[in-house]
């Protein structure tokens, strides 16, 4: 069954899925295996894999097939670039940083990278990246110009562009290691905009009743990056899957 399909059947039956996001430029592939098992074992629903920086080459390959050997979750390319594609993957976040000023990061990487999706077999998953203030590392790589956390009527319109130009999924990202996640009013406000097309929230999100806060404004999919990194996976995980999951 592909990726995409998997993801939505948990949303349907639990509320909620959760991904973990592993970035191998922050670790060897060994230990970016054991933080995968241990987020396994509390109930992630799939690992992704990528990062704003260095996540590329030999270095990627190597981390997914770790991932891999030690878990049977789906594996999903979070790329930066083309160059973070592997073909060792099971699928991709196609995505379009749509409010970056740099047309690079919402269509020429995208066009350069679609024939390796293809050669490789990439199952690729269409994706809306929206940056919210104060947006982190990604907002300065991406060029983008964050979104206010005040004005959600602003995520909004770039929602329903996403919509209509057919993506399926839309990431509000507050960006790694900040200290405050996008607000629950504008996830509430962009879920009532799009229906159907998946909400993912992600950014400063480290404790169970943050993220039950983001999944009852409306997020259909919760990402934990950073706290993943410090240690004591298993039970982050697993307080974070208790509270988003019905």
């Amino acid at each position: 069954m592909k990726v995409e399909s998997v993801l939505n059947e948990v949303i349907q039956r639990d509320g909620a899925i959760h991904l973990t996001l592993i970035d191998p430029d922050s670790q060897a592939p060994e230990e970016a295996a054991r933080i995968a098992a241990g987020a396994a074992a509390g109930g992630t629903d799939a690992i992704m894999i990528g990062g704003s920086l260095g996540s590329v080459g030999t270095q990627l390959d190597e981390t997914v097939l770790a991932i891999k050997k030690c878990t049977k979750l789906p594996t999903i390319l979070f790329p930066s670039s083309m160059a973070g594609l592997s073909q060792h993957a099971d699928a991709v976040f196609f995505m379009s940083l749509l409010n970056s000023m740099n047309v690079m990061y919402i269509t020429t990487h995208q066009a350069l990278g679609a024939p390796i999706v293809k050669r490789y077999g990439l199952e690729p998953i269409p994706m809306a990246y929206l940056i919210i203030s104060p947006g982190g590392t990604v907002a300065w790589i991406g060029d983008a110009k964050p979104i206010p956390r005040e004005k959600p009527e602003l995520a909004v319109a770039y929602a329903l562009a996403a919509k209509y130009l057919g993506m399926r999924w839309i990431y509000l990202e507050a960006g790694s290691g900040v200290d405050e996640p996008v607000p629950p009013a504008m996830i509430r406000s962009v879920k009532e905009a799009i229906g159907d097309i998946k909400v993912i929230v992600g950014g400063g999100i480290r404790d169970g009743e943050t993220a039950k806060g983001c999944v009852g404004a409306g997020a259909d999919a919760i990402v934990t990056g950073t706290a993943v990194e410090e240690g004591d996976v298993r039970s982050k995980i697993e307080e974070i899957v208790r509270a988003i999951k019905k």
